[in-house]
């Protein structure tokens, strides 16, 4: 009986060491290389998040029964089962996030210490399988609970850099209070119009999937260095040349488009953001400098806050049946219904036009932003706008708005942010605006009423 045991035990070993080097052996034979290696791959490795949580919880559950197991041993019985469960689990899991890693192109810090957390966790899910059995006779006491409480802090530390490959390296501290956020360091600090408006954009919306972290496409956007250095297809940045800078292109393309960033369905970079880093490149894309031709900001005050527009409940039918027929949506700005309502012409921008926008003015008193960019409006719809009475932020980029209607919008008090980049105004035609003491943000990048001295940026 004795030889027995001691040849599975023998044969358990054997089996353990094959699969830690086989385990060990992977990154190496399948390198990740930053290059992508096949959809299918992605496919199935998609999967990764939907199984982690099983082995997760059943790993959790080892030493709760093991404790619990001290007065009722039907419980310490079941803990071989959740612990080899948990092993079953595991190596799929591990198996489908690699796929997801090589097949998508991911590399970075954070990614190879998620993928090696992996490789320990296993191995001693494995060690700890071989190890019970002599805890249980007594033959070895104390090699089972180190070994289990290593995995443990395995699994914690695995999770933690799979938490930073989804949500970024600050998630736990990007909403810390003042003196705990100095304590996790920047950076990228200083009073540079890079630092206080292009890093934070990237920060918040690009670095998840080009940082430290991961770096697909060998691209890191954490650092104003790293940005400029750019990645596998080349520069991203080019510098006075936004239409020829890739990092322009892909942010600004339809959603659909499968090189559209940020991609898999992360928050897209607003039109304030997007025309803030073409102004920017169009600038010289510096480090340096303080400010950048056509983009201004008003001192920074503390404004009142927003008037109430009402309560348009009642009219949600009508809201809806008006989003089915012209396809534009009115969006809630928040779940309180007071808040007022955007309106989005994103999915139908091409065909949105004066008399499409005419058929909303039922709902102007209940909408506070109006994003119209790269619609067929003309100047013709001021005449529906200054009836926005409570519209404060009016997006009209791309259009064919040359200003002569302009000063109609004059009577809008709650206006704070006109954005006109791309358009035909001219310096007079904007005059009326500029004469709006509430209004704070008017962008005029890209057209013949941008401050002298940039004209010769105008264009590439």
């Amino acid at each position: 009986m004795g030889a027995k045991r001691a040849r599975v035990r023998r044969s358990a070993w054997v089996w353990i060491g094959c699969a830690s080097v086989v385990l060990a052996a992977l990154p190496f034979l399948f390198r990740l290389d930053g290059n992508a290696h096949g959809d299918w791959l992605q496919f199935l490795g998609r999967f990764h998040p939907t199984l982690l949580h099983l082995p997760i919880g059943l790993i959790v559950l080892v030493p709760v029964l093991e404790v619990a197991g001290a007065r009722r041993p039907a419980l310490r019985e079941a803990a071989d089962f959740v612990l080899r469960a948990s092993l079953a689990l595991a190596l799929p899991t591990f198996a489908l996030g690699y796929m997801l890693a090589y097949g998508a192109g991911d590399t970075g810090t954070t990614v190879s210490r998620h993928m090696w957390g992996a490789v320990v966790l296993c191995i001693g899910l494995m060690l700890c399988i071989v190890m019970r059995p002599l805890r249980v006779s007594r033959e070895q006491t104390t090699a089972y609970p180190a070994l289990l409480s290593a995995s443990l802090l395995a699994l914690i530390w695995t999770g933690h850099q799979g938490g930073s490959i989804t949500h970024g390296s600050d998630y736990l501290t990007h909403y810390a209070p003042g003196p705990l956020h100095m304590l996790s360091g920047s950076k990228e600090a200083g009073d540079s119009f890079y630092a206080q408006h292009i890093h934070p954009v990237l920060d918040a919306k690009c670095v998840s999937c080009h940082g430290s972290g991961s770096a697909k496409a060998d691209l890191r956007l954490d650092s104003y260095d790293d940005m400029m250095r750019g990645g596998k297809d080349g520069a991203v940045v080019v510098a006075g040349k936004p239409e020829a800078s890739l990092l322009v292109a892909r942010v600004t393309l339809q959603p659909g488009d499968p090189h559209f960033m940020p991609a898999e369905g992360r928050t897209p970079l607003t039109s304030e953001e997007i025309s803030w880093i073409r102004a920017w490149i169009r600038a010289g894309a510096t480090k340096s400098a303080t400010s950048v031709p056509g983009v201004k900001f008003a001192r920074e005050e503390a404004e009142p806050p927003p008037q109430p527009v009402g309560d348009y409940s009642s009219l949600m039918p009508e809201i809806q049946q008006m989003q089915h027929a012209l396809g534009a949506k009115l969006v809630p700005m928040s779940a309180k219904a007071s808040d007022g309502l955007i309106l989005r012409t994103v999915d139908v921008s091409s065909s949105f036009g004066d008399a499409q926008l005419a058929q909303f003015q039922k709902f102007a008193p209940y909408i506070v932003e109006a994003e119209l960019a790269r619609t067929a409006i003309t100047d013709a719809s001021c005449d529906t706008l200054k009836t926005f009475k409570n519209l404060r932020a009016l997006h009209l980029e791309g259009t064919a708005i040359s200003g002569s209607n302009l000063g109609k919008l004059s009577s809008l008090s709650q206006l704070r942010y006109v954005n006109l980049s791309g358009t035909k105004v001219t310096a007079q035609s904007v005059e009326p605006l500029k004469k709006m003491s509430q209004l704070r943000h008017l962008y005029l990048f890209n057209t013949a009423a941008e401050p002298e001295g940039t004209a010769a940026r105008s264009t590439p």
